[in-house]
């Protein structure tokens, strides 16, 4: 599987690259959990099918301590037993953010309620913040048929 333009020898593709994940940076900084990050992240990956994401997510989590169980259910997180109601609200603004166009009015008052009970506005930034970060690695990847698998820990310099 070949993808439609090479990220890493693209002049624009690795420049914006290299602008999203500069723009993570302060995510990482913030004091939202790192799990929570990469489980929103991972989520996201999945709704949007992004073969590249899910990987590299996955293994990152696993590499940082996760529970490779506990990531397993993240695509059924509403029937598990293993997230915290902190995670599951993220969770679920993971997935109204992800979804935006699927629902008539974008992100529910009522889910960003449920995130705010758990997090502060530093949170809250830094989880928002992720949510469109990944989206916009998550469409980039689809567009040019990314293939995923090939992920190693630490590739591009997480």
């Amino acid at each position: 599987m070949e993808p439609r333009l090479d990220v890493f020898t693209n002049p624009i593709l690795g420049k914006v690259v290299k602008h999203l994940i500069a723009a993570s940076k302060p995510t990482t900084e913030s004091s939202l959990p790192l799990a929570v990050q990469e489980l929103v992240r991972l989520r996201a990956s999945q709704i949007n099918g992004c073969g590249p994401c899910v990987d590299m997510h996955f293994k990152e989590a696993v590499h940082a301590g996760e529970d490779p169980a506990r990531l397993n259910m993240v695509a059924v997180w509403r029937e598990a037993t293993v997230f915290t109601d902190a995670e599951r609200a993220a969770l679920e603004l993971a997935e109204e953010g992800t979804r935006i166009a699927d629902a008539a009015g974008g992100v529910s008052d009522e889910v960003w309620a449920n995130a705010a009970k758990h997090y502060d506005e530093e949170q809250l930034s830094a989880l928002v913040c992720v949510i469109a970060i990944i989206n916009a690695f998550n469409r980039a990847n689809v567009l040019i048929g990314q293939p995923g698998g090939t992920y190693e820990v630490g590739m591009y310099g997480h």
